[in-house]
């Protein structure tokens, strides 16, 4: 990163930390209240007018060119982003939380644009303050430069603390990790009001509940809030709780034709549609579209590795999708006309843990909808799944002398 973005991120922390803004009362968070993104003078301006001073930054990303600000933190309400912008050189906006406690902005770049400034005002009359960063045009080569996520101490959270926040294991208990997919920055699909990232927090604190009630198994949720978690720390938390079962919690929807019924996907470099790839490669770009900056998270040796160790794994989680499909059915009475696929979904990827991605319905489909949003069907759908697990359980118990160690 270059000096000059540095001094801006650096500036941004100290016009805050330094201000009248420690003088006020800080403990409600900073609301939102007015923005707009526009063209003017040879420039583009992005300004924002929140409740009250907050920490933030501000710092730029490639492939695909995007401006990413971060908050601590900013509740952004209603807002629809696509009414701030009225600028050509921004193609779009979103914004949402990032992480407990941290919001975050991310506007997609139609040509390369390095910040020019970047400042908050403060209004002493109220608190209220005013965020303006202006961008200004330069070539892809100089951009490439300056971009990147900057590292800070006093930005950046540290490194977590090894603490032993599970219990002991008990061999005869099957520790059960439930992913609610998207939150946050990235509300998933979207239909009536609706969005899959709420659904599915929903959705997975009742079936962390219906899977404790069953006996025999611990439930942790990857998220507990709407909240954004990448798809690495989606993984990285599966791990971390010594899990025995990865399940992805879903409910998108078709930009074309239709489908219904639940669907359940194992890991695949070669999907089994045209569907399925377009679905990963979608739910793979959500860490993208979240302003994440994976430059550095290709290790082409590491997954080769990996990918030998799944060699063993993979049909312990064809079979958990195939018992968790059977269950559904017998539960609900309906599944996908197509229920098991298969696809390069980067949340399945755990080399040592049964993954599968379900597919509780399809927003795009008004049945599917209606099913989703009925806390009864839910808790039949919910009981399926419990039902699916626990006969993978018994014959994985089964089967796990004849596998190779």
């Amino acid at each position: 990163m270059s000096g000059f973005l540095k001094r801006i991120v650096a500036f941004v922390l100290c016009a805050v930390l330094a201000g009248p803004v420690l003088s006020q009362d800080l403990g409600a968070l900073a609301r939102f209240e007015a923005g707009n993104v526009r063209d003017r003078w040879g420039a583009t301006e992005l300004r924002l007018e929140i409740s009250q001073g907050v920490p933030w930054r501000v710092f730029t990303l490639t492939n695909p060119n995007r401006l990413v600000m971060d908050f601590r933190e900013v509740q952004w309400g209603e807002v629809d982003p696509n009414s701030l912008n009225a600028s050509d050189r921004i193609s779009a906006v979103r914004m949402g939380a990032y992480r407990p406690g941290w919001s975050r902005l991310v506007a997609d770049l139609a040509e390369p644009m390095s910040v020019q400034t970047a400042e908050l005002a403060t209004d002493p009359s109220d608190g209220g303050a005013t965020i303006t960063v202006r961008l200004q045009r330069t070539d892809q080569a100089d951009f490439d430069l300056t971009a990147g996520a900057p590292r800070d101490p006093h930005w950046d959270l540290p490194a977590p603390a090894l603490v032993d926040t599970m219990p002991p294991r008990d061999p005869n208990r099957v520790r059960i990790v439930l992913d609610p997919g998207h939150g946050g920055i990235d509300p998933g699909a979207e239909r009536d009001g609706i969005t899959e990232a709420n659904l599915m927090l929903t959705f997975g604190r009742e079936l962390q509940d219906v899977l404790r009630r069953a006996g025999g198994f611990d439930v942790i949720l990857t998220r507990d809030g709407d909240y954004f978690v990448s798809l690495e720390a989606r993984v990285a938390a599966a791990r971390d709780a010594g899990a025995d079962l990865f399940i992805s919690l879903h409910a998108d929807a078709l930009a074309e034709g239709e489908a219904r019924g639940a669907a359940v996907y194992v890991l695949s470099d070669d999907a089994s549609d045209a569907a399925s790839a377009a679905l990963a490669e979608r739910h793979n770009r959500d860490d993208l579209l979240a302003g994440l900056d994976l430059s550095q998270s290709d290790d082409r040796v590491a997954n080769v590795l990996m990918s030998l160790a799944r060699l063993d794994n993979a049909p312990r989680s064809e079979a958990l999708a195939k018992h968790m499909l059977e269950g559904i059915r017998n539960a609900v009475g309906r599944v996908h006309k197509r229920p098991l696929r298969s696809a390069g979904f980067s949340v399945l990827k755990a080399a040592d843990i049964p993954s599968v991605l379900l597919e509780v319905g399809f927003l795009s489909t008004e049945e599917d909808l209606k099913n989703l949003s009925d806390p009864i069907w839910r808790q039949g759908m919910a009981a399926g799944i419990r039902d699916g697990i626990i006969a993978w359980r018994d014959e994985d118990r089964a089967l796990a002398p004849l596998r190779r160690n």
